[in-house]
């Protein structure tokens, strides 16, 4: 492409604006032109905005550095000279809602981290390897807001990165059932040790909504397109439990499942390492060579070996073994801020660029 898609950045200092601005640094087809965050950062420079509380490992791009922190609050301002924004904004609910279709009004796409409109029926939510027909509701959802190009597409919860795509690559062997305990990193909640000393050496054994997102999202990943909506599926039932741990990248998921069907390991470990999708056959700029990864060594997936395989946007599957309850059980492992947060919305917006959804004003 000879020009690369001017990109808004909605809540650009958080720790996930933040992996945006990070991932987006160098981008072949995306160029972050506009950065929004609260009316406190409005009217600095982006460094100083985040110099002091910048927790990427990476420095600050420099591209980004002088770029002038708008009030997100200023929609039109914003939106004017970007062709789609990404959005990371921290607010309730009901106002990340609010303000992602305001954006969508101003026909301004906005690929969207937050969980506000995971459950609007007109708003796909998407893993690009799972789901990327559910894009088809857009143009419900663009009649719904009175829009010719701006919409919202959302990716789901982080936490389920790391088993919701292997539970996909057995559908044709029909799981029925789940129990699924995930181990959360401390970034999924913004932070690093600096900001919450706290949970060095500590398990809390609560994430609020996090669970009811493990046992409910996967089911709208596999629903199907009714009458422009998304109709979640009834296909199997999922039980969680959600713990945060003292990690700082990396959600690791335990899951035991039944199934219809008798597959054998084999079959199953042939069925999650040969599972791939559209980004892969489009070679798109963020995706996975291979999405899936299984390793046969017993004590692995680790989080400090692992968590980075595919720059992080790849999952690595281990110790899958039969089990005295249900039929099989193994362990995942994903990156939570790029596959589950900033990288997954990333690779969203270059499949919909891709089909033509997202296009230069």
């Amino acid at each position: 492409m000879s020009e690369k898609l001017r990109v808004g950045i909605l809540g650009g200092t958080g720790m996930v604006g933040q992996r945006f601005i990070a991932i987006l640094e160098n981008h072949p087809w995306f160029e972050v032109t506009e950065i929004a965050a609260s009316p406190r950062s409005a009217g600095k420079t982006y460094e100083e905005c985040v110099k002091d509380r910048w927790k990427m490992d990476t420095p600050i791009p420099e591209a980004v550095k002088n770029i002038v922190v708008k009030n997100v609050n200023d929609v039109e301002e914003v939106s004017k000279d970007v062709d789609f924004c990404f959005s990371a904004v921290d607010m309730k609910k009901d106002e990340i809602k609010a303000i992602e279709e305001a954006y969508a009004k101003t026909e301004t796409p906005v690929v969207s981290n937050n969980s506000a409109h995971r459950w609007t029926p007109d708003v796909p939510m998407v893993v690009p390897e799972i789901n990327p027909e559910h894009f088809e509701v857009i143009e419900s959802q663009k009649k719904r807001l009175g829009t010719k190009r701006g919409f919202i597409a959302v990716k789901p919860n982080c936490s389920i990165q790391s088993y919701a795509p292997v539970l996909t690559s057995w559908m044709k062997f029909h799981p029925t059932e789940a129990v699924v305990s995930t181990y959360q990193a401390i970034s999924g909640a913004g932070k690093t040790f600096k900001d919450w000393p706290e949970m060095e050496g500590n398990i809390i054994p609560y994430i609020g909504g996090e669970e009811e997102k493990s046992e409910r999202e996967p089911l709208r990943l596999w629903g199907k397109v009714e009458n422009g909506q998304i109709v979640p599926s009834d296909c199997m039932k999922i039980t969680s439990q959600c713990i945060r741990v003292p990690i700082l990248y990396g959600h690791t998921a335990t899951v035991f499942v039944n199934f219809a069907d008798n597959p054998t390991k084999q079959e199953l470990i042939d069925a999650m390492t040969s599972f791939s999708g559209l980004p892969q056959e489009l070679d798109l700029p963020s995706a996975p060579k291979q999405f899936i990864r299984y390793m046969e060594e017993d004590d692995r997936p680790q989080v400090r070996l692992d968590v980075n395989y595919e720059n992080g946007m790849g999952i690595t599957i281990g110790r899958l073994r039969e089990d005295s309850i249900f039929d099989w059980k193994f362990v995942g492992l994903s990156h939570n801020t790029m596959r589950g947060a900033a990288g997954g919305a990333v690779l969203c917006a270059e499949l919909l660029k891709a089909k033509g959804y997202i296009e230069a004003k």
